[in-house]
């Protein structure tokens, strides 16, 4: 990659994975999405990567109306850089997870490259109680349902927010998602610099030794060279020492609620909020600095924030 930068912290405030029911903290209405944001933003975090949750029983909404319920009471309040995922919930068709980022334009979106297990039931392990029968039903589903991203759903994404300006967190959960993205880069659907995303531990995808790390970010130099920015994110307890391998390896992080609920082994984290400060922690311990909002649009290239439609 390029010689080293400031740092960008991406907070990912909710997501669709966790559950209402497996940490009081996690935040389900358009209030509480909202001040995670904000708070996740203060605390340091440059990018705030958002889904939108029914705020009755906390099932995941990809309608641009329930995004419309929090985006404007960020942006009144913050100037971080936001970015709406295209995938949405379990079992969403692509037209249904795309409307968000295609009508409201952001600056940022995420973009899934591959179809994948994405196993989610060993949490039943764990958490035993449920508030809504849609918890227990998601996780259990999780044994067969595949996450589909097909070639013809990632070209449907990007085609269909081409006029919009926007750029994508390309959310790569194993090797072959980066070969996938060069063959999009070489066709021209997608432009440099791609701002890609290494999710590790995952099941179904690659795991989080720092073998793997390595082997992604070696991947990724040979098929990108200058024209990437690298940040990963570890899932459930994988966070942090994934953040602090690949901060020391000139990458960005992401950490957030969507990620994890842990802010330490065995401890509950009370808030966006404190993950990114702990990242934080991590980041200027090596004696780097984080990057700003505005520093995060300079260096991924984006539109900025006066251009996108909330």
């Amino acid at each position: 990659m390029a010689k080293q930068q400031k740092v960008i912290i991406t907070c990912a405030v909710t997501g669709a994975i966790h559950t209402p029911s497996m940490s009081p903290h996690l935040p389900v209405t358009p209030q509480e999405i909202a001040d995670a944001a904000i708070g996740a933003a203060e605390a340091g975090a440059a990018v705030v990567h958002l889904h939108a949750r029914n705020p009755e029983d906390g099932r995941p909404d990809q309608s641009p109306e329930a995004f419309m319920r929090f985006l404007p009471l960020i942006k009144q309040q913050s100037a971080c850089v936001v970015n709406i995922t295209t995938g949405g919930g379990p079992g969403m068709p692509v037209e249904e997870r795309v409307r968000p980022a295609a009508e409201l334009r952001p600056e940022v979106a995420s973009l899934n490259m591959g179809s994948m297990n994405f196993g989610l039931y060993p949490m039943l392990n764990r958490f035993k109680e449920f508030k809504h029968p849609w918890e227990r039903e998601m996780l259990e589903a999780s044994r067969e349902r595949i996450f589909k991203n097909t070639f013809v759903d990632i070209e449907y994404i990007l085609s269909t927010c081409a006029e919009n300006g926007t750029r994508f967190e390309i959310e790569c959960y194993d090797i072959g998602h980066l070969y996938t993205l060069a063959h999009f880069a070489d066709r021209g659907i997608v432009k440099p610099p791609f701002f890609v995303q290494s999710v590790f531990g995952i099941l179904g995808g690659i795991g989080p030794h720092p073998e793997d790390v390595a082997h992604m970010k070696r991947t990724a130099d040979r098929l990108f060279g200058t024209d990437y920015r690298w940040s990963v994110l570890g899932a459930g307890r994988n966070q942090l020492p994934i953040a602090a391998m690949a901060a020391s390896m000139g990458g960005n992080v992401r950490v957030g609620l969507e990620d994890s609920l842990w802010s330490g082994a065995g401890k509950m984290a009370t808030s966006n909020a404190e993950q990114v400060r702990l990242a934080r922690q991590i980041i200027e311990g090596l004696g780097l600095e984080i990057a700003t909002p505005d520093e995060a649009r300079e260096i991924l290239q984006l539109k900025g924030g006066d251009q996108v439609g909330f």
